[in-house]
């Protein structure tokens, strides 16, 4: 008779790296958090629910702001690093662009519950299919110890040095119960991890929430009380009777809501990318004009325009005029306003994107032109443009010189153009003639038989004038700039 013995391995799970190949310093194979911190065990229990559900290559998680900030050092998956209590509004964008993944937000009280409270009670009122892993330990742990939402009455903090007071800093906020009072959600609990026991139970939490997001269930959160006894001033062994002692009355475990046995699959919309859906939804009307394209500079050939000036400037009719005519010549085209706090004399800009191919982000963020209106425009936008690229500027209220010396400058008396045809609310149309001749991309002439549907409804005279407005622009660019 053989006798085999049994051989116990021990080993991280597959979830985690093997080495912490992205923390700085010698030591790559611990972690940083304090002794006696929850984030580890928690850390654990996802990387083992990750492995044995066979998700760890479909998932894809958020590192926000806090302890939690280096999530990305351990996990052996995808992942996001996003700002301050902002995960939840990107794990939407990432979980609906890969319907398929498992996406994780993974976020601390001070920043789900605090910067991050609207965005947490939005993607929830969603039902977004994402997990969400919130860490309740009462304070701000990495920033220094100030009061958090959660932070119980009476707790002393760096901000609340004599405790808490409920009647000047108000309750700790019980987000698992704010959560569960909404419609969508499939799946809120809060656990802890103070003893063997509660492990257990937020083991089977993590699993069950992980399960809900790979099956496409909706929305599950689990809260989890988390030792911090850094920031509680206590031992790391102390720790767990903290929780036992002082969280558990204020934030009482159990589940608060599951319907995951009676919740459809969570099936989004497609969303529509091909240009006639587009038109067709927004009831587009096209002016049927065979337009022929005009040979353009290479540097406009991927034009990313900023408008910019103030309010009752024509900018946002600028940017909605360019990229109409766009559509009309065929390009893809993108529109993307910014206002000011009034609509008269206000701060206004806004984007336009005109290109062959996909469009990317819709925000000018490097622009290769800028129409800037007004001085405070031209002196925040000039800064951002591409070398060599063309910044179109009113020189009737602007009296200053451009400091950029690697760009084309084409100073035109804007507005001045507009007072002399008649009405300063055309101004908008001499920026567009004057983009036209500095660009390329539009002929005037063409441009003058979209008129009608550019300014449809509008009186004959309105056109007209409009139309003479475009052809000033224009020919003040080819009279005074030589190409």
């Amino acid at each position: 008779m053989i006798s085999m013995a049994r051989k116990t391995v021990l080993r991280e799970p597959d979830g985690f790296l093997k080495v912490y190949k992205h923390k700085p310093g010698a030591e790559k194979n611990r972690t940083h958090y304090c002794p006696g911190c929850g984030h580890g065990i928690l850390h654990k229990l996802i990387a083992e629910a990750l492995e044995d559900l066979d998700i760890v290559d479909d998932t894809i998680m958020m590192s926000p702001v806090g302890c939690s900030v280096f999530v990305y050092y351990y996990f052996d998956t995808g992942h996001f690093q996003v700002a301050h209590g902002r995960a939840p509004a990107v794990a939407t964008a990432v979980s609906r662009a890969n319907p398929d993944s498992v996406v994780i937000s993974y976020q601390g009280d001070g920043d789900l519950a605090a910067i991050g409270g609207n965005n947490i009670l939005q993607a929830a009122n969603r039902g977004e299919n994402i997990v969400v892993f919130f860490v309740n330990n009462a304070i701000y742990g990495m920033t220094g110890g100030q009061m958090a939402p959660t932070t119980l009455p009476g707790q002393k903090t760096t901000t609340t040095p004599y405790g808490r007071d409920p009647k000047t800093d108000g309750y700790p906020i019980k987000v698992s119960e704010l959560i569960s009072q909404l419609t969508a959600p499939v799946y809120v609990t809060r656990t802890s991890l103070h003893d063997a026991a509660n492990t257990r139970k937020t083991r089977a939490a993590v699993r069950k929430a992980l399960q809900n997001t790979r099956d496409k269930k909706g929305f599950s959160f689990v809260e989890v009380l988390c030792m911090c006894p850094t920031q509680w001033k206590t031992k790391p062994i102390d720790g767990p009777q903290w929780i036992i002692d002082n969280m558990l009355d204020v934030f009482p475990l159990g589940v608060y809501k599951d319907i995951t046995e009676d919740a459809p699959l969570t099936v989004r919309p497609t969303p529509v990318h091909d240009s006639d859906s587009v038109k067709k939804a927004l009831d587009y009307k096209e002016s049927k004009a065979e337009l022929t394209r005009l040979d353009v500079p290479e540097l406009f050939r991927k034009t990313s325009l900023r408008v910019s000036g103030f309010g009752g400037q024509g900018i946002m009719s600028t940017g909605i005029a360019l990229a109409h005519l766009g559509m009309e010549y065929g390009y893809n085209v993108s529109w993307l306003p910014s206002y000011g706090p009034e609509m008269r004399g206000g701060t206004a800009n806004c984007s336009v994107k005109i290109q062959d191919g996909s469009i990317g982000a819709s925000e000018a963020t490097e622009p290769n032109i800028i129409i800037a209106m007004n001085q405070p425009s031209l002196e925040k936008f000039e800064k951002i443009m591409q070398t060599g690229g063309a910044l179109l500027y009113n020189s009737t209220l602007i009296d200053i010189e451009p400091s950029r010396d690697d760009v084309k400058v084409y100073p035109v008396p804007i507005t001045g153009m507009a007072d002399e045809l008649g009405d300063t609310r055309v101004q908008s149309m001499v920026s567009v003639g004057a983009f036209a001749a500095i660009t390329g991309l539009f002929d005037p002439a063409e441009i003058n038989r979209l008129m009608p549907g550019l300014f449809a409804g509008k009186p004959e005279k309105v056109i007209k004038m409009n139309e003479k407005a475009i052809m000033a622009g224009y020919n003040y660019v080819k009279e005074h700039f030589s190409s």
